[in-house]
């Protein structure tokens, strides 16, 4: 089976791997605030696929097997310096693009002591959930077309990936009064929040460096760095 079948095979039948509808990106604040639910609705759906035979943590390869045996592994990991392929020597960006060493050290370290909370916590993520690769019918409908980051990791991280996009939109604090509705409890839901908004922060930070997108470095630098706050005063 493709890649794309496996995944399919492993989630639920609910999920829609093909929706129809226009890019997320374009709702406007009061249009996502109409309809936001839909979306925490589909994460969820996606969180609670089958992980029978599947091991580890990390992104799938074409096979759909992962690369990592712990979480810590995985989050560490994704920034190794020797890692082969684009990020081989990626520190490098510090010499030549506008982030800084102390920053990205600053944020991995938070993330590092943060990584027990996440361990052990296995889901099925997206690992793409940018407004820009959500499709929505802004009524009935979100769906995830693009699953090629895709793998296993806490189901947190498709959320943090939404409030990286978007802060304004407040994605954790709305989350939070959608599972009190629900009766839903995320145990050590800050810790965990955090840790896997400063992995893809961190992540997203040196690809847009990379790339000499100063714009969005700026955003995402502003966003990290206002979390902690927003997060502990929920």
């Amino acid at each position: 089976m493709s890649k794309d079948d496996i995944i399919k095979s492993m989630l639920p039948d609910q999920v829609n791997m093909t929706p129809n509808g226009f890019v997320a990106d374009l709702l406007n604040p009061y249009q996502f605030a109409e309809c936001y639910e839909l979306f925490f609705d589909e994460i969820f759906k996606v969180s609670a696929a089958s992980l029978t035979g599947v091991e580890g943590y990390g992104e799938f390869n074409e096979n759909c097997k992962t690369e990592y045996s712990t979480c810590r592994e995985y989050l560490i990991g994704t920034f190794a310096e020797d890692k082969e392929g684009y990020w081989y020597n990626w520190k490098e960006l510090y010499d030549t693009t506008m982030i800084e060493r102390d920053f990205v050290e600053k944020y991995l370290k938070e993330m590092i002591s943060r990584i027990d909370y996440c361990e052990g916590k296995r889901y099925l993520v997206n690992n793409n959930t940018f407004f820009e690769n959500t499709i929505t019918d802004g009524k009935t409908m979100v769906g995830f077309p693009d699953w090629s980051r895709s793998g296993i990791c806490d189901f947190l991280l498709d959320f943090a990936i939404m409030d990286l996009n978007k802060p304004y939109l407040k994605i954790p604090e709305r989350l939070v009064d959608y599972c009190k509705k629900r009766d839903i409890v995320i145990p050590d839901f800050k810790e965990r929040f955090l840790c896997m908004a400063y992995y893809k922060g961190i992540d997203v930070l040196r690809w847009h460096a990379s790339i000499d997108d100063t714009g969005s470095c700026i955003s995402i630098i502003k966003s990290i760095s206002e979390l902690k706050d927003r997060i502990y005063a929920l």
